[in-house]
């Protein structure tokens, strides 16, 4: 079976990153697929069951890791798991779809790490904390003390921006997600 391109779309919460992967996914000429991660965190209104996530318990969580079916998972808040599954990937190579990753930051490293040769990685980069704090209070999903937090962790997370083939600063989302189909269309077409 072919190994599609894998896509990572890393950046610290409120950077723009579920928006520009939502944008790409329309793009019927990079031929993506995306990859629906475990999370046990609380559902959001506006997000969907099998869409945007799979939305387990913290033990089935648990379960999975000690069952070995993940790639990668992090704890990226204290209880409060990212992961994403082998049958993921599975299930996207079998429909022969390249595959696009909308991660944290680490998680995106640890998929990088495992998969070198069919991967890019794209780091989407606030245009300054104070910014990515405005679109965090403007999400209204949020307490003002998971802000703060959010923000600590965004500023440790910006650290790792060079550990990315590319990075984009996302401070005008038209042209950010230009820069990146250009970017992910490159990538595709070779090799």
């Amino acid at each position: 079976m072919k190994k599609e391109k894998l896509i990572i779309i890393a950046a610290p919460s409120g950077s723009g990153k579920t928006t520009i992967v939502k944008e790409l996914l329309s793009l019927e000429e990079l031929n993506l697929g995306f990859s629906i991660s475990l999370t046990t965190r609380v559902k959001r209104d506006n997000e969907i069951n099998g869409k945007d996530y799979h939305f387990v318990s913290v033990s089935d969580f648990k379960e999975k890791i000690r069952n070995n079916d993940f790639i990668e998972w992090e704890e990226v808040y204290k209880n409060v798991y990212y992961g994403t599954t082998k049958s993921e990937i599975k299930r996207l190579n079998i429909e022969e779809k390249n595959i696009v990753f909308d991660m944290d930051v680490v998680g995106g490293l640890n998929v990088k790490t495992q998969f070198p040769n069919t991967s890019i990685s794209i780091f989407i980069k606030p245009p300054g904390l104070i910014e990515l704090k405005r679109r965090l209070i403007n999400r209204k999903t949020e307490s003002q003390k998971s802000i703060e937090f959010r923000i600590d962790k965004a500023t440790k997370e910006l650290e790792y921006s060079d550990k990315y083939d590319f990075v984009i600063i996302n401070d005008n989302l038209e042209l950010a997600i230009k820069e990146i189909k250009e970017i992910i269309y490159q990538f595709i077409k070779t090799q």
